[in-house]
């Protein structure tokens, strides 16, 4: 029999939004938390680790710090994460395998943003008296997350980059581009069924699958395939907290046993920072490892598990996580509603997603649920179970890099300049606020397997009408690679 002492469970959840623009995510977290705390019958006063999701909208002087001194405790530890829309569940997975330990007592894990009014001030020229603020850092862009020789092709933005997913996995699956949006629709609009049940989703509206992918002023195609209905929304002011203490802990406090949610074991891993040098676009070692590491600790089949949550910043990634896990098709996907419909709170959406699993568990519409997040670019993995029913054994997150890696595939060598021919290997269409193509970066292979990766202008009505035309599938298509005078290659067929 287990210890109680060392078994981890979830006492407490707490959401704030903000639709009027008069808070600033210091002020939210601390209510979110507090909301948390309140189902805690005074854990919150025990906590001895703090960990806040990495805030994206304003860098401030030890925020971690900060909320302890908001809220009146004196945690041992108090820290904000690195980036990562991973960062929730492994710091849950983590804060659970430290209750597991006995080194700790009670942790939060909590976060919040408010982008939406952080753009509106920048918008309106308004100064935001929000701090401190921390002069010492940087704020964080998405260069920082790519290379110099991803970003000189228009491969920066998380639109611009998650295609390549899209467009590798769709072909390698056999599908045609209409079939894999269907796919993908289908999905989003379960998503947004489920968000509008969800009282703390922004966009609080159900979509049919014809809405998501019909082409309208508002719903503009940002990087093909993927239109405005299909990619997150980080425009928003949310905040979330979620409170978790040991087994003994919470009896002591009187949490009545239905109001616990126990956490399971979970696991990590990455994919390499840069994106272009990976072995394939048509599959992720890294979430392959995270997700059956996970499944197979918890002594259950996938198709078991009665909830999912799987991360939802753009369709591949729960489709590329369901073939994974041989769900069915119709299986819903979300417990929160997702990143579009929910909403898309910078790092911290899973913590969205890990109070919905604690309420959906608490309300008994199923005993387990499998919460999976993503980080950056298909690079940071993590994943965990939660259930209405103790674990079999104590919790764990366990590092699985060495999984990932042994199963990756050889890592192409990169080119920065060539001149020859070249297959496609996967590729986008960038496309500007008023619906006309930019360019389209093309990522092929030359005929001894080095990648190169190269562009077609805006111009190029030809060969971008091959890329999207719907007639032959250009995965595979042979081009011809040019080194054009500003240093660029330029990919003609």
């Amino acid at each position: 029999m287990m210890d109680p002492t060392r078994i981890a469970v979830i006492v407490g959840v707490g959401e704030c939004s903000d639709r009027n623009n008069v808070l600033e995510p210091r002020s939210m977290l601390t209510e979110a938390v507090k909301l948390a705390g309140a189902q805690a019958n005074g854990l919150l006063l025990q906590v001895d680790s703090i960990d806040v999701v990495a805030i994206m909208s304003f860098k401030y002087k030890n925020i971690a710090q900060l909320l302890a001194d908001d809220l009146g405790i004196a945690p041992i530890r108090a820290v904000e994460s690195l980036p990562g829309g991973e960062k929730p569940v492994r710091l849950l997975g983590e804060a659970a395998a430290r209750i597991a330990a006995g080194t700790s007592t009670a942790a939060l894990i909590c976060g919040a943003e408010a982008m939406r009014t952080r753009a509106r001030a920048a918008q309106e020229g308004v100064t935001l008296d929000w701090g401190p603020l921390d002069t010492a850092s940087k704020p964080l862009t998405a260069l920082d997350f790519v290379t110099q020789h991803a970003a000189r092709y228009g491969l920066v933005q998380p639109t611009q980059v998650y295609p390549l997913y899209e467009n590798a996995t769709r072909h390698a699956w056999g599908q045609s581009p209409e079939d894999a949006q269907q796919e993908s629709a289908r999905i989003w609009s379960q998503n947004s069924d489920i968000a509008s049940r969800n009282p703390g989703a922004w966009l609080g509206k159900p979509h049919s699958a014809e809405q998501i992918i019909e082409d309208s002023d508002a719903n503009r195609m940002i990087a093909y395939p993927y239109r405005k209905l299909m990619v997150a929304n980080p425009m928003v002011n949310q905040a979330g907290a979620v409170l978790v203490t040991s087994l003994a802990q919470a009896r002591a406090a009187g949490i009545a046993e239905r109001d616990m949610v126990f956490v399971w074991s979970g696991a990590y891993a990455n994919e390499p920072s840069d994106f272009l040098i990976r072995d394939s676009y048509n599959s992720s070692t890294a979430q392959d490892a995270v997700l059956n590491s996970t499944v197979e600790q918890s002594g259950l089949q996938a198709t078991e598990i009665d909830l999912i949550e799987l991360y939802s910043c753009f369709p591949t990634v729960p489709k590329m996580a369901r073939r994974t896990l041989c769900l069915p098709e119709g299986k819903p996907l979300t417990i929160a509603g997702g990143l579009t419909f929910f909403g898309g709170p910078a790092n911290n959406y899973m913590t969205h997603a890990l109070v919905a699993s604690v309420r959906a568990l608490r309300d008994q519409e199923g005993r387990t649920a499998l919460i999976y997040g993503q980080g950056e670019y298909v690079t940071k993995h993590a994943a965990l179970i939660m259930a209405s029913v103790p674990p079999r054994q104590l919790s764990q997150m366990l590092d699985v890099q060495a999984t990932a890696d042994a199963a990756a595939g050889p890592q192409p060598h990169l080119l920065e300049t060539y001149s020859g021919e070249a297959t496609i290997e996967s590729f986008t269409v960038l496309y500007d606020r008023s619906g006309i193509p930019s360019q389209a970066p093309i990522v092929a292979r030359t005929p001894n397997g080095d990648r190169v990766v190269a562009s077609v202008p805006g111009g190029d009505h030809a060969v971008l009408q091959l890329l999207v035309g719907g007639g032959r599938d250009p995965i595979g298509l042979v081009g011809h690679v040019t080194l054009e005078e500003q240093g660029l290659l330029r990919f003609r067929v």
